[in-house]
């Protein structure tokens, strides 16, 4: 834990703010990392004293990813991806379930956040056969982003496109599938959208919660419907089984029965 009462700079010359909690942070916290402050650990321990099962979707998110992108090198052949509002790293990051199954993968992490960026050196760390980026941009400037990533990525080729637990940061559904639009668009066909949200219309406890939270003056996230987080991958071809509470998204064959929790996800192909 570094200490409080300090105000950290990144190697950029950013301060990070730690007297407001802050998203990514608290998600660190709940997977178990150290890159947080204690404004975040008080947040964290404030939502789960009304809401403990965040802990369960926070973890739940992480292995739905690793999930998917698992299918996508092994199954789909993707040797490139795009992976916007990457947080703090913690384990099984992009990279390293892409380069521990093909070292010759590609991999472009996108963030605005100053810790993050903070930790880039991590992030940068990539199989000598592959690559390894990383773009300080904000999700709701696609094109930024895109221009950037072609510095790393080959946009005649298939990309995945992750967008995980990020979206929900956008108030504006139509805003957030103009968004998620315009990245695919200058996607080539063959290239995969992975998407997923903390869901509404589920579990009121946890609408609740992350209501309260997004009172305390932290930056918002807002939970969706099945049906709008659905919405996210219009014209695209869902990869069985569709959008689904993350745990039954293609399950481990020895894990248990997955439970249904609020967050959805799915992945889906470009014709």
């Amino acid at each position: 834990m570094t200490d409080p009462a300090t105000t950290p700079e990144t190697a950029m010359g950013q301060k990070i703010d730690t007297s407001v909690p802050h998203s990514a942070r608290i998600w660190n916290y709940w997977l178990g990392g150290k890159d947080n402050y204690p404004v975040d650990e008080e947040a964290g321990d404030a939502y789960t004293a009304v809401f403990p099962g965040i802990v369960t979707i926070a973890r739940s998110s992480r292995a739905f990813l690793r999930r998917n992108i698992t299918y996508l090198v092994r199954e789909a052949g993707i040797r490139q991806f795009l992976d916007v509002g990457t947080g703090l790293p913690t384990a099984e990051n992009t990279h390293e379930v892409a380069q521990r199954l093909a070292p010759e993968a590609r991999i472009v992490y996108v963030d605005n956040d100053p810790m993050v960026l903070a930790h880039a050196r991590a992030l940068l760390y990539s199989s000598p056969e592959g690559a390894t980026a990383y773009i300080d941009a904000d999700v709701t400037s696609p094109e930024e982003i895109l221009k950037a990533a072609a510095a790393t990525l080959d946009f005649d080729r298939p990309v995945a496109l992750i967008l995980s637990n990020i979206l929900g940061h956008v108030a504006d559904h139509d805003q957030a599938r103009s968004i998620a639009g315009r990245l695919m668009d200058a996607l080539p066909s063959g290239s995969y959208l992975s998407i997923n949200d903390g869901s509404r219309g589920i579990d009121p406890v946890f609408e609740q919660a992350q209501d309260a939270y997004n009172d305390s003056g932290a930056v918002p996230y807002n939970l969706r419907t099945v049906d709008e987080i659905t919405a996210f991958f219009d014209g695209l071809e869902l990869v069985e089984p569709g959008v689904v509470s993350v745990p039954q998204w293609r399950p481990e064959p020895d894990s248990a029965t997955p439970e249904t929790i609020a967050e959805h996800g799915g992945l889906a192909r470009k014709p």
